[in-house]
């Protein structure tokens, strides 16, 4: 008997269906469950599109299909779902022929938009399994990455009245460790950004970006200046305006930067670094993104501008010494120390290690007086903002862990600070903006209550080393409480080995992945990452693997829930079977 015809195949016996109401079918490699109802047959996908428990063992009632596994409801007819944290429902076109029932099995049509709908809606209602089942779905499909990151940032930037926050600030630095992993970890990556984002937004109203000036001949200079006298004042609004202003008339991301870099410099190491870590990352993310997302993403800064905390108004920066002080006494040396570095002209600085010796002191007067004397000596912005952020990788390498838990927060703090500053500067270098590696530079002065007392860097030891040993225990460790030396002496003896870093890159990134979102974990390792890159080979950059390593271990491990959600994605994706042991 003929059992295929074009993409018909046949399934069963009319009056087989129709006596047991229900049936499941394999056809094809496919498992089907066949429904009699009103008179009809239906064929849908055996597989519940939520989490695969099979549909035939379901009931259907008025033409609903309920999965009794977590109670998802389908139109039998159409497929489609009144739950969303389910999808819809696969259905196959019928035909019965002389008393027997033929499936339509054609391909459904087009798989990644569908995807792209499904990670809409997951961004929308906070649903991280939706979430990863789209982005295992689109990156399996051939999607550029940056595509769903394009959906993340638009969404984040336009549906949280509070503007840029924790959640894009994770997805910019999950999109940023993208180059680092290995090609199955990509997906988890752009999933917990987005599920960030999502979080985020969560039950919180949506932004309403303003307009530019409807017609005004200020140009950009203008603009700066306004900008930064609306951020003076803590008027959020008027700074928008400006920024959306000067988009729309033309401005790039080097003049947007230098504009944004300058108010976020004006006062002193705003709400503890996070102005300008947010707004070098925004930058970032738009670098990916495209720069037609740029009034959208930049606009919802605004109120982080306006709103910061100022260090100047605190305790700590005035008291016992008032550093605000020295630092503007520093800043009026600035043009004369920039000039006679640029006068020596031999383009050679190589006072990295002295100069972070004396930024780790006691001393920040003295702390002053050496910066501006580096420049002089011709260390350019971006190699004396590289210092300074080795000095504060410096200390979360040396952190005891008999130190408070929370003070790890403080010492992270200061080192994303440093790390914004310095991507800022190589993005684009400004007398306003070197400010902050000063600001920078005394933050780390006020956290050296964090090293005492300081831990023993790891240095060689000499002995001979298996790297893929060295490799295979680092999970283990992690699997572990408070394993802060042992991590940071593993991947110091592995880097002192000679191995290749990128293998330990993508290690330490995919155990990152695993463990539940942490804001502050995640900033460490992206700014370890990111400074690594730049002083790749020298001990500097086994230094800042180490304090990375470091920071992971204290707060590993979490539950794991959300690498939870993801394995399950990732195993629907396969074809594999939850509900069976």
């Amino acid at each position: 008997m003929e059992t295929q015809s074009d993409n018909l195949v046949r399934a069963a016996r009319l009056d087989e269906v129709r006596a047991a109401g229900r049936i499941s079918v394999r056809l094809a490699g496919r498992s089907l469950a066949l429904f009699f109802h009103d008179g009809k047959v239906y064929a849908v996908d055996n597989r519940c599109p939520h989490m695969g428990f099979p549909l035939h063992r379901g009931t259907v009632q008025d033409g609903i299909l309920t999965c009794h596994w977590h109670h998802a409801r389908f139109d039998l007819e159409s497929g489609g779902t009144f739950d969303q944290f389910a999808d819809e429902a696969r259905v196959f076109p019928v035909e019965i022929r002389d008393g027997e029932v033929w499936v339509d099995l054609t391909a459904r049509g087009d798989q990644l938009n569908h995807q792209r709908q499904r990670l809409l809606d997951g961004l929308e209602r906070n649903i991280s399994l939706v979430l990863a089942k789209s982005t295992i779905g689109l990156l399996g499909g051939g999607e550029d990455p940056a595509e769903p990151f394009r959906a993340g940032l638009d969404f984040g930037a336009r549906y949280r009245r509070a503007g840029w926050g924790q959640g894009l600030t994770i997805h910019a630095c999950m999109m940023n460790l993208l180059l680092y992993l290995a090609p199955e970890d990509r997906p988890r990556a752009l999933y917990h950004g987005l599920s960030a984002v999502s979080r985020d937004c969560a039950g919180e109203p949506p932004r309403f970006i303003l307009r530019p000036l409807p017609s005004t001949t200020a140009d950009l200079a203008t603009l700066k200046l306004w900008f930064r006298r609306f951020v003076e004042v803590r008027d959020a609004e008027g700074a928008e305006r400006c920024i959306v202003s000067a988009v729309r008339a033309g401005a790039n991301h080097l003049q947007m930067a230098d504009m944004l870099f300058a108010a976020a410099t004006d006062h002193r190491y705003l709400d503890v670094g996070h102005v300008l870590d947010f707004t070098n990352k925004a930058l970032e993310a738009l670098d990916v993104a495209g720069w037609s997302y740029a009034e959208p993403v930049l606009a919802s800064l605004s109120r982080g501008y306006a709103g910061a905390t100022r260090m100047e108004e605190s305790n700590s920066w005035r008291n016992p010494v008032d550093l605000v002080e020295i630092l503007e006494d520093a800043f009026e040396k600035l043009s004369s120390a920039l000039d006679s570095g640029r006068h020596r002209g031999d383009g050679r600085w190589e006072g990295r290690e002295e100069l972070a010796s004396v930024v780790l002191g006691e001393d920040p007067r003295a702390i002053a007086s050496a910066l501006l004397e580096a420049l002089r000596e011709g260390a350019t912005e971006e190699e004396l903002a590289q210092a300074v952020a080795y000095a504060a990788a410096l200390r979360i390498a040396r952190f005891p862990t008999t130190n408070e838990f929370g003070d790890w927060n403080t010492a992270l703090h200061t080192f994303t600070f440093a790390n914004a500053v310095h991507q800022g500067l190589r993005r684009t270098p400004s007398q306003e903006l070197l400010r902050g590696v000063f600001d920078a530079a005394m933050s780390v002065h006020l956290d050296r209550f964090l090293n005492i007392p300081p831990t023993r860097l790891p240095e060689p030891d000499g002995l001979e080393t298996v790297p893929e040993e060295l490799l295979a225990k680092l999970p283990a460790l992690l699997d572990e409480r408070q394993q802060v030396d042992a991590a940071g002496g593993l991947v110091a003896r592995y880097l002192y080995s000679g191995e290749d870093a990128d293998r330990l890159l993508a290690l330490l990134g995919a155990l990152l992945l695993r463990e539940d979102r942490n804001f502050h974990t995640i900033q460490a390792i992206e700014a370890a990452f990111s400074q690594h890159a730049s002083l790749r080979g020298t001990v500097a950059g086994t230094h800042v693997l180490v304090a990375a390593a470091r920071y992971l271990a204290a707060h590993c491990p979490t539950m794991r829930s959300q690498g939870q959600t993801y394995d399950i994605a990732r195993r629907l994706s396969r074809g594999e079977i939850l509900h069976e042991e």
